[in-house]
C-alpha cells in the first residue's frame, strides 16, 4: 500500500514536458497524481532546488496524474523556475487553500458562469472549466463566458483550450435569452479581439442583462443576475473593479487573491489581508467579505511586511 504522502512535506517530481505559451509565458508539466487533482484555486509550494519557494496555482492537463505550473518569467525566483527543462527536479508541497464554489445563491442553482482573468490569472480559471466540463453534477450551468485579458496578442495564452471546453461542453447548449456560450478575448492595444480592457467588456455584459429574467425550475422566471456567478482571477486592480461591478448588481463573486508567501500553512503571516491569511482562509473570498476590506484592490505587504499601494 502506498504510504500516505505528508502534504508539507517537499515531493519530489521531474519536469517531463515543457510548454512556450508566449515569449514570457510557458508552462511546465510533471507527474504527480495529488496535485494533479485538487480542487480550482488551490494553490501549492514550488521549491526550486538552490534558489527558493514560490507559491503557483496548479494548472490542469489533459493527462491523466498530470499537473503543471505556467509562470511569468519576472523576479529571480519565477524566471530560474521558468528556465528549468525537462529531467530537472523540483519539490512540491500542498495543495494548500480553498477553492471556488459553484453552488450558492441561496441553495438555488446557477445557470450562468463569467470567468475573467487576465495573464497567470487564467490557471485556476481553466481548472474551473475542466471542472464544469467533466463533472455531470454541474449541469445545472447552461451558459459559460470567459473574458481574457492581455496587453497584446503575443501574449494571449490558453484561448484553444478555454474554447475546447466552452464549446465543446454539451450541457451549455441551451438555449438563451441573453448569453451564449463564449469565449471573449480582449486585448489593451486591440491587436486582437476586443480593444480595452476585460472590465469594459464585463460592464457592457452586465448592462445588457439588467431587468432580464430567466425561467428557473418550475417554469418560475427570476431575474437573470440572481442566477449568476462571477469568478475571477488576475490583477488585482481588474478583480477590484470586476468585484465592484458585481457587488453593484448584485452578482455572486468571487476571487482568488495573490499576496506575498513565505510558508504557505499560515505561519509567517505574510500572505495577511486584514486580520485574514490568503494561504489559510483563501486564497478564494467573496465578494462580501472583499467589500468590507480595505486592503483588496489598494495596498499588498512587500517581502518586509510593509503595506505599500498598489
Amino acid at each position: 500500500m502506498e504510504k500516505q504522502r505528508d502534504r508539507n512535506h517537499p515531493y519530489i517530481c521531474t519536469i517531463e514536458r515543457v510548454v512556450d505559451e508566449t515569449p514570457t509565458v510557458r508552462t511546465l508539466y510533471f507527474h504527480d497524481p495529488v496535485l494533479a487533482n485538487v480542487f480550482s484555486g488551490q494553490f501549492a509550494m514550488v521549491w526550486i532546488p538552490g534558489v527558493n519557494e514560490l507559491p503557483m496555482s496548479v494548472m490542469v492537463s489533459e493527462k491523466k496524474d498530470e499537473a503543471g505550473f505556467t509562470v511569468r518569467k519576472r523576479g529571480e525566483s519565477s524566471t530560474a523556475l521558468y528556465n528549468l527543462k525537462v529531467g530537472d527536479k523540483i519539490g512540491v508541497r500542498g495543495p494548500y487553500g480553498n477553492g471556488f464554489s459553484v453552488d450558492h445563491s441561496g441553495g438555488a442553482k446557477v445557470h450562468n458562469i463569467i470567468l475573467i482573468g487576465g495573464g497567470t490569472g487564467l490557471v485556476p480559471l481553466m481548472r474551473l472549466l475542466k471542472e464544469t466540463y467533466d463533472n455531470q453534477s454541474y449541469s445545472p450551468i447552461r451558459r459559460i463566458t470567459v473574458l481574457m485579458g492581455s496587453k497584446t496578442k503575443e501574449e494571449v495564452f490558453f484561448e484553444e483550450m478555454a474554447k475546447k471546453f466552452v464549446e465543446g461542453n454539451e450541457n451549455l447548449r441551451a438555449s438563451s435569452p441573453l448569453w451564449e456560450p463564449k469565449v471573449i478575448s480582449v486585448t489593451e492595444d486591440g491587436s486582437y479581439g476586443e480593444k480595452g480592457y476585460v472590465t469594459d467588456v464585463l460592464e457592457k455584459l452586465l448592462e445588457d442583462g439588467v431587468g432580464k429574467k430567466e425561467v428557473h425550475s418550475g417554469n418560475t422566471e427570476r431575474p437573470i443576475f440572481e442566477m449568476t456567478a462571477i469568478y475571477t482571477c488576475g490583477p488585482e486592480l481588474m478583480m477590484h473593479k470586476v468585484v465592484k461591478l458585481a457587488n453593484e448588481k448584485g452578482i455572486f463573486v468571487e476571487a482568488s487573491l495573490e499576496r506575498m508567501m513565505k510558508c504557505g500553512i499560515g505561519i509567517c503571516g505574510s500572505c495577511c489581508v486584514g486580520q485574514d491569511l490568503a494561504c489559510r482562509d483563501g486564497t478564494v473570498f467573496d465578494g462580501e467579505y472583499l467589500a468590507k476590506s480595505s486592503e483588496f484592490g489598494h495596498f499588498q505587504r512587500t517581502k518586509s511586511g510593509i503595506l505599500e499601494k498598489i
